[in-house]
């Protein structure tokens, strides 16, 4: 068994004009280089829109790559105000974020929308970081597991194993999100262990282990190191923490 992946994304979701987005990767990008940790890690950063083609310029690509929040499901067209992958590709980033609850949740992105983005980026040589996680209801009623489950063969066990080896999993109990609240390093060590068994039992041939599983849910400085502690968690997808280099940085460290 080889080297378990280490990936840590930050997910700045609507925050940060151009110029602070800017200056933010800027301190992160230089705070990198300058702490003299390994490139162990792959860094990602997830930012707006805006900010993807001007932080593409600046970034050590030997370190970082660059994710959209989102993409449009259809290649091109009349859809006024969305931005398709070939766009997002055009910019230099490598990665979509896609379903993430705050989609799922607050613009109502059904299974079959979240699909056809996963389809579009792949085809667009582009890497999902596809999000899964169950509300505080579903946890409460023991259906955390097979709410999972469903997110996951509704719209990206589709994908060949090829494709899956592209791929990111980000597991987010949505009750973990912006509430400060977070799994403990057991909850989620749970969840990460069910998906890597849903994924062994999909993709019979593959070597699964290789695919990154990422935990989602108010990463801290603080939890950062209990997380990365467990077996099936790979890095973490960072909110609120990575709007600041210091604390982003300090999330690195705790690999």
């Amino acid at each position: 068994m080889g080297m378990k992946p280490k990936v840590l994304a930050a997910n700045w979701k609507m925050n940060t004009d151009l110029q602070q987005g800017m200056k933010l990767a800027a301190d992160i990008n230089n705070k990198v280089n300058a702490s003299g940790v390994e490139p162990h890690a792959r860094i990602i950063l997830g930012v707006p829109f805006i900010h993807l083609s001007e932080i593409a310029k600046i970034m050590d690509y030997r370190r970082f790559s660059l994710a959209a929040q989102n993409c449009a499901e259809c290649d091109s067209g009349a859809y006024t105000g969305e931005v398709s992958a070939e766009m997002i590709k055009s910019t230099g980033a490598h990665y979509v974020i896609i379903g993430h609850s705050e989609r799922r949740h607050i613009f109502k992105e059904s299974y079959e929308s979240l699909q056809n983005k996963v389809d579009v980026c792949l085809k667009n040589a582009l890497r999902p970081i596809f999000c899964c996680g169950e509300t505080l209801d579903d946890r409460k009623k023991e259906m955390h597991k097979k709410v999972v489950e469903e997110q996951l063969k509704a719209s990206f066990f589709h994908v060949n194993e090829e494709y899956l080896m592209r791929s990111i999993i980000a597991y987010e109990p949505v009750w973990a999100i912006g509430t400060g609240e977070t799994a403990t390093p057991e909850q989620a060590q749970e969840m990460h262990e069910w998906i890597r068994t849903l994924l062994r039992d999909h993709y019979k041939n593959s070597n699964v282990d290789d695919v990154p599983i990422l935990y989602g849910g108010s990463v801290k400085p603080g939890n950062a190191s209990d997380l990365f502690k467990q077996q099936d968690i790979n890095g973490g997808l960072v909110g609120g923490a990575s709007l600041k280099a210091e604390s982003f940085m300090s999330i690195l460290k705790a690999f």
